[in-house]
Formats: C-alpha cells, structure tokens, sequence
C-alpha cells in the first residue's frame, strides 16, 4: 500500500476521524482495538466463509479529486475468488460501458468493497487497493464462474489493506428469492406428502364396532 499507517484501522480512522471520536466520547473504545492490533489485514476462514456464499457486493471508487462512486457486482457463489492471504479477485462483465470504476482507478487505486448478507444480518467492510487487469486470458478465464451467462471483460484485482465487521444492528432481514422459493418447494412437498397419508388412512375402513 501507498500509504504508511500505525495501526490497520487508521485506513479509516484519520487524525480528522479520531478527533470526532474524542469530542464525541466514542475515541477511547477503538484506541483499545488499536492497542490489539487494529483491524484483520489477512483473510481468515471466516471472511473466506463469508466471500464464499455472497453473491453481491458494493464497489466504492473516487476519482483523482475526491469524487466518489459505488457500482454493485454480482455473480454466482463463488464469484469472489482468493487469490493470497490479502487478495481477492473477480471477473469483471461487460456491462453498460460507462467504465466510471475502471476511469478512477486508473488515477486512484484506493478503493472499497461493502459485502452485505441480509439473511443473516451481516455485512463486511474491506479497504485496499485495487487495479484493472485487461490483458491476462488465464486469469480471466480462471476467474470465471463455470456456466455463468456472462461475458467476461476484464478483472479487478483487489489487495485488502484492512477489514472488519459490523453490527447487525438497523440491517433488515431479507432473503434471496431463490432461497425463498427452495424452502417453499420444500414445505409443499411436505404438505403434499402429509395429505396423502392423510388420504389413504380415510381410506381404510373403519374398525368394526
């Protein structure tokens, strides 16, 4: 990374950040996670968990002025590939060819990956750098979900600088439609089976009296 930092976390928390803390009374709790180290900068088994089964993200960019922009990226289970203990990778599709993530990039590789799980009311924050690949076939092609009707463009590959964890506190629960649609598949198979059986025993006739 381009920049130094005493702790991991101070890839958010700025001397401007940390001041607001302190006058809003909250600086001395995340001093204590500063005093453990800051922030994870390796992928653990559970951010890997985690990266494994999402299957949408939020990719945050600015410009060389500071102008931000947040464009989501979808794919399959499994479309966030990792790479190294501090990247992850991901086949970047054809889309609507505004090319404003790929335009910032270019001038400003400090990027932001929002992942979030509203099933389990979860969402990960990752920091890092990030750069365009556009040359590299293997790699694309490697990066590729097997079967997706996508067409790949390019990658973006993505060192992680720090990552955390938040609350689940205000993130509504909402599942996945197809998540939705199997347990329903699933209910009414059982309902099916339960008024058969409920069908065969009016069935039988009735003991003798």
């Amino acid at each position: 990374m381009s920049d130094v930092h005493t702790y991991s976390s101070d890839v958010a928390f700025t001397a401007a950040v940390k001041a607001i803390q302190t006058r809003k009374g909250s600086r001395e709790a995340y001093a204590s996670i500063e005093a453990r180290g800051g922030w994870r900068v390796d992928i653990d088994e559970n951010l890997a968990g985690f990266l494994a089964e999402t299957t949408s993200f939020y990719l945050a960019t600015a410009s060389a002025d500071g102008q931000p922009y947040i464009q989501h990226r979808g794919g399959p289970k499994g479309f966030v590939k990792i790479l190294d203990k501090n990247t992850i990778a991901f086949a970047d599709y054809s889309g609507n060819r505004q090319y404003i993530s790929q335009g910032n990039l270019s001038e400003n590789p400090k990027a932001h990956i929002f992942v979030m799980d509203y099933a389990h009311r979860r969402r990960v924050k990752i920091w890092g750098e990030a750069r365009v690949v556009e040359d590299d076939p293997a790699l694309t092609k490697s990066l590729m979900p097997h079967g997706y009707k996508a067409r790949p463009e390019q990658v973006i590959l993505f060192k992680i600088a720090a990552w955390d964890t938040n609350c689940p506190q205000h993130i509504p629960q909402k599942f996945d439609a197809a998540d939705v649609a199997q347990a329903l598949a699933v209910r009414d198979a059982r309902i099916a089976e339960l008024e058969s059986e409920l069908a065969a025993l009016k069935r039988q006739p009735a003991p003798a009296g």
